[in-house]
């Protein structure tokens, strides 16, 4: 009898001791938090995301290159694989039609990134981890301000396919 009741004992005394525990370390409602426990006074329940969305959205426009981007992928002196990608630049206001006036340039020297990027590795395995997908747009952005100067201020992968052959 004693070897049933020591577990349902300690059994009940544990369940409890985390229940009274979960009460006391429960936080207080938003509401008391805003405003009682606010060291920096009163409360400002305004959201400013809208506004800064649109203000981004204003001063940027986007360029679609027309078509997508074809890059083999050679392991062992043989194509393994192919990568194919659309990209759209991101622009400061007026300038789409800058964009698009060099894009025979930029595809280039995108082919250019691309080709190297997978001469590297950086198409294979785990090809869309952060790390590969930052070396990429970075080397991309720096190659689209080279031929379409300032007026680029980002790269967009707007979609990314591989193909294993």
């Amino acid at each position: 009898m004693k070897k049933i009741l020591l577990p349902l004992l300690l059994l009940l005394i544990g369940t409890g001791g985390g229940v009274g525990a979960g009460i006391m370390l429960m936080p207080a409602h938003q509401e008391e938090l805003l405003t009682d426990g606010n060291p920096c006074g009163e409360v400002v329940a305004e959201d400013h995301s809208d506004a800064v969305v649109a203000e981004i959205t204003l001063e940027r426009e986007y360029a679609k290159l027309n078509n997508q981007f074809v890059i083999p992928v050679v392991e062992d002196g043989a194509v393994s694989a192919l990568v194919v990608m659309a990209i759209s630049l991101e622009v400061t206001r007026n300038n789409t039609s800058a964009v698009h006036t060099t894009e025979p340039k930029l595809r280039d020297a995108f082919l250019q990134v691309m080709f190297d990027h997978a001469n590297i590795g950086g198409f294979s395995g785990n090809f869309t981890s952060g790390t590969n997908m930052h070396a990429l747009r970075s080397a991309l952005l720096n190659a689209a301000q080279r031929v379409a100067g300032q007026n680029v201020t980002d790269v967009l992968i707007t979609d990314i396919v591989r193909q294993d052959t």
